[in-house]
């Protein structure tokens, strides 16, 4: 698929179905290029809707299914969308460290395919905002999903999530506890840790 240019070019390729619940059109809107007046579509649109069928079909339908709606803050943008953001501080990493990031449509370093969204899930945080509830989330996911990475953040509960080829299974945030939660080599890395999210599957019928 050539990279869309005309409004109707761009109409179909945002009605490209990722997965059961999510299209492209989801992950177009930035507020960066909103705001500036760019345009924020892939130069590779195939790579693009491969990455972000993986993104869905393996982590945030079933993400969806158990944890009701799946909010989308920030997903995919272009190469010049996130060079901006770099430039202009607002919390994009430069496209090297993007690409198979927020970057769907380029390869990383070492060759591999990824795409990153940051989402919100309402009704998990209506149902646990204390401190540190966050992390009955992070280790579900840990049990439960093939992500690549986890980044929380405080404002309620969202986190960066990737989906990449041979996957880094690491889990950090900026709230407490605050660094690094688990990544290869950590003691609880491994395992189960139903300890850690017994229940939440059943506080979501309440909420």
């Amino acid at each position: 698929m050539r990279k869309p240019t005309s409004i109707a070019a761009i109409e179909d390729f945002g009605r490209v179905r990722l997965s059961k619940s999510f299209f492209v059109r989801d992950f177009l809107f930035s507020d960066i290029a909103a705001h500036h007046g760019i345009s924020n579509v892939p130069e590779d649109p195939d790579l693009a809707i491969a990455a972000g069928t993986r993104l869905c079909e393996d982590l945030l339908d079933p993400l969806q299914d158990v944890f009701g709606r799946v909010a989308i803050r920030s997903a995919y943008r272009s190469e010049e969308v996130n060079s901006l953001g770099n430039q202009l501080k607002a919390n994009c990493a430069s496209n090297e460290a993007n690409y198979a990031a927020h970057i769907w449509d380029r390869r990383d370093g070492f060759g591999r395919m990824g795409a990153t969204a940051c989402v919100v899930i309402p009704r998990f945080y209506d149902a646990f905002p204390e401190p540190g509830g966050w992390t009955k989330l992070a280790w579900w996911i840990h049990d439960h999903l093939p992500y690549s990475s986890l980044y929380f953040f405080p404002k309620l509960w969202a986190f960066n999530l990737a989906w990449r080829e041979e996957p880094e299974r690491r889990i950090d945030s900026y709230i407490a506890p605050r660094g690094c939660l688990t990544k290869a080599n950590m003691a609880n890395h491994t395992g189960h840790h139903e300890a850690e999210w017994q229940g939440i599957e059943r506080a979501m019928l309440g909420h």
